[in-house]
């Protein structure tokens, strides 16, 4: 596990994870990017507010992520059965 210390989005954070110091910079630059453009549209809501809906947004991108991920193994099951039943290997 590495350590890991920065600021972002003015909150300093300090975590320890297995994820790689790549995938942990990709992360922040992601939040900063989609942070910037909700507070250029809302530019009288709160940090919190804002925070808010940043993490809904991310939700919504995992859970559709996830719906595309069911569905598509739910297609590849299909396949592999047709597959069995044709007497394809």
């Amino acid at each position: 596990m590495s350590n890991y210390a920065f600021e972002i989005l003015g909150v300093q954070l300090s975590f320890r994870t297995d994820a790689s110091s790549d995938r942990i910079e990709k992360a922040v630059a992601l939040l900063e990017e989609r942070y910037g453009t909700l507070s250029e549209r809302g530019r009288s809501i709160s940090k919190e507010k804002l925070l808010i809906f940043l993490a809904l947004g991310l939700a919504d991108d995992l859970l559709q992520v996830t719906d595309k991920v069911k569905s598509t193994d739910s297609r590849i099951e299909g396949l592999l059965h047709r597959m069995d039943n044709n007497g394809i290997s």
